[in-house]
């Protein structure tokens, strides 16, 4: 039974026919018209329809940014686009006919890995996604969590410094204020700042104009002391966090999705030895492996297509 499935993401909507297997049968592509909800339903629509022209499609997982009730149904809040209280599942099934789910990205991305990527051959699992920002999913028993309203698995708003630096979600010390891509690159900047292991940064800075991403992970993967010496920041707040989330959730596994994670080992080490150090009652805690997603920038598509195959049987 192939499913469809759709990724909304701020700059482009990614759509695919995906099988049983997470195997992307054909995919579509085009630009996300963030401004105008009207254009943007169209454009789903429109991919729902060219990639349904292939038979079998017996659903439609539909991944958004934003908070998403727990019947998989109404957007309560997206930050990229206009939708308050959307119930954006009832548009979308008058218009194309058929079942229609809709669910938050990140959680779609980490049940892709859990069922066909790195999460493989577990029962517990959670994601963490270091991209601008941190996104978050948590799988228990098999299951994706959602909590009791759907806006649950919300990772990168856990709180790991009181009173700490302004996140944009108006409260303060933020996981995702430490431990995302924005954060590297503000303490890349004080690396470079400081002198020392930061000549290499700064010299980067000011050919450049201001240091990127790009620039930083070439100078991280050259093994440039003062890339290095950020990203080992960054990796002991998300290592620190890893360890609290161990205490409640008691995962097998963590994985590491977004564009830092390409980083590889280099990421992980720091945030091994970080979740060692806190890690209540370590040495009695079974500790879970530490690893980097496989399905990259195709997760999004083939969680949200394998969540909407798991809604339809689940009603059948």
């Amino acid at each position: 039974m192939h499913a469809i499935g759709i990724d909304i993401g701020g700059t482009k909507i990614a759509g695919a026919v995906v099988d049983e297997l997470g195997t992307i049968v054909r995919s579509e592509r085009v630009p996300t018209p963030a401004g105008d909800v009207a254009k943007l339903e169209d454009a789903v629509v429109a991919m729902i329809t060219s990639l349904a022209a292939d038979d079998g499609v017996a659903a439609v997982g539909v991944a958004a940014a934003g908070f998403i009730d727990a019947a998989q149904s109404m957007v309560y809040y997206a930050p990229n686009i206009d939708w308050r209280n959307e119930p954006f599942r009832e548009k979308l099934e008058a218009r194309v006919g058929k079942s229609v789910v809709v669910d938050n990205d990140a959680n779609a991305a980490g049940w892709a890995e859990f069922r066909f990527g790195a999460g493989r051959m577990v029962s517990d699992m959670v994601m963490l996604t270091i991209g601008t920002g941190v996104g978050g999913a948590v799988v228990a028993g098999d299951r994706l969590f959602r909590g009791g309203f759907g806006a649950g698995a919300e990772l990168g708003h856990m709180r790991v410094v009181p009173d700490g630096l302004a996140c944009g979600c108006g409260q303060r010390g933020c996981l995702e204020q430490y431990g995302s891509g924005r954060a590297l690159l503000r303490m890349a900047n004080e690396v470079a700042d400081a002198g020392g292991v930061g000549r290499a940064l700064a010299q980067a800075r000011d050919e450049h104009g201001t240091l990127d991403g790009r620039l930083v992970g070439a100078l991280m993967m050259a093994g440039d002391p003062g890339a290095l010496t950020a990203l080992r920041e960054l990796g002991h707040w998300l290592g620190q966090a890893a360890a609290s989330l161990s205490a409640i959730l008691d995962p097998q596994r963590f994985v590491f999705g977004g564009g830092v994670a390409e980083a590889g080992e280099l990421l992980l080490e720091p945030i091994r030895e970080a979740y060692a150090e806190h890690l209540p009652a370590r040495g009695y805690h079974p500790e879970p492996d530490f690893v980097i997603a496989e399905l990259v920038n195709d997760a999004g598509v083939v969680g949200a297509a394998d969540l909407a195959r798991v809604w339809v049987a689940e009603h059948a």
